[in-house]
């Protein structure tokens, strides 16, 4: 799947990124949402540094994971885009952020593949598992490419389903 996101043509994954971020934001807009926790993109992630530009910019509490040892995340309050720190894996993390340990509205979730039941498959460390179902009111939602969606994957006991996976087709020009 990582390679196949790094085959995408760049004006399609800029149009497909785009369109996530504008389905996300018109989602934060519609509930009220105030609280989001998001991953700082890294690779051939969908880009999301637009969508979080512009929840700063609309006083929307931005939160961001920092990975940890034995499979746990750290929880960031995200101040601006300028002031990051490489983490482990290739991650990125707020500079000095402080640690959030408050209730979210929104959990935004990347992948490497899903299914219809709202199963992911993650980069293999459990480390969304063990924070999703710290967040039973949160919305989860996982964002992807089309070609990420399976039929079949791995399921184990602690694997937390999403409550909602957002994905389209590409348009026919954009294959």
């Amino acid at each position: 799947m990582r390679q196949r996101r790094g085959q995408l043509e760049p004006i399609a994954k800029a149009a497909y990124d785009n369109w996530v971020c504008e389905q996300v934001w018109q989602r934060i807009e519609q509930k009220a949402m105030q609280s989001v926790h998001c991953y700082l993109p890294m690779g051939t992630e969908i880009d999301i540094y637009p969508l979080i530009q512009r929840m700063l910019a609309a006083g929307i509490r931005v939160v961001n994971p920092k990975t940890l040892p034995k499979h746990q995340l750290e929880h960031l309050i995200l101040e601006s885009l300028d002031r990051l720190e490489k983490g482990v894996f290739g991650t990125t993390f707020p500079a000095a952020g402080k640690e959030y340990r408050g209730s979210y509205d929104l959990i935004l979730v990347p992948g490497l593949a899903f299914n219809e039941q709202g199963m992911r498959l993650g980069y293999g460390g459990g480390y969304y598992d063990n924070f999703l179902i710290q967040h039973p009111g949160a919305l989860k939602m996982g964002i992807f490419y089309p070609f990420q969606k399976v039929e079949d994957l791995p399921v184990e006991d602690h694997d937390f389903p999403l409550d909602e996976v957002l994905f389209r087709d590409f348009p026919e020009k954009d294959r």
